[in-house]
């Protein structure tokens, strides 16, 4: 697993939310990632493509594809996304109507290694969907998971193999990844005290 910080956030509250990660620190880290991902494809023949898990992973996939692109001073991998909402594992129950969106895989699955991206990794639930549903429309060779923040609290044996940030967070607190002009933003929203 990548060298991530796990200290826990000392920015100050802002209408009961508190900044982890703004949009400098969120770019080092996806930086640092992307050149992690390209040092392990140094001994690996393997064809590289980004999944983004929609709607948190995609823009993350698309940063870190940038920054792929940047390092090697080459075109970036393939990015595709995927969409889990047929393949949660609480579909039937907690989405009365479920909106589904398009998932596009712009090359074959087959023999690639596949890095699949997401914003935030808590249960291991969501990316264990999306891996059920990568594999309707192929078998890669090897899956990694890359996640901008790794907040514990696994229910399913699912680790990020690369991160930028790892914190243990009670788990009423939520992480919201935004996506601003600058960059990639992360921010914890604790709930209400009425």
């Amino acid at each position: 697993m990548s060298g991530a910080q796990s200290t826990p956030p000392s920015a100050p509250s802002v209408d009961g939310q508190r900044l982890l990660l703004d949009t400098s620190a969120a770019e080092r880290g996806l930086r640092r990632m992307a050149g992690e991902i390209l040092e392990r494809s140094i001994n690996h023949d393997d064809p590289l493509m980004l999944v983004g898990i929609r709607r948190g992973g995609e823009p993350v996939a698309k940063r870190l594809a940038q920054w792929m692109g940047r390092l090697e001073n080459a075109e970036p991998p393939p990015l595709g996304s995927v969409d889990i909402t047929l393949y949660r594992d609480d579909a039937a129950t907690a989405l009365p109507n479920p909106r589904i969106g398009p998932s596009q895989i712009p090359e074959r699955l087959e023999g690639r290694r596949v890095i699949l991206v997401d914003d935030v990794c808590f249960t291991g639930r969501t990316v264990r969907a999306a891996i059920d549903a990568l594999m309707d429309y192929g078998r890669p060779r090897r899956i990694e998971l890359a996640t901008l923040v790794d907040r514990f609290g696994r229910e399913l044996p699912i680790q990020p193999d690369y991160c930028v940030r790892r914190i243990e967070l009670p788990s009423d607190v939520r992480v919201d990844v935004r996506e601003t002009e600058q960059g990639l933003e992360a921010w914890l929203t604790e709930p209400s005290s009425n």
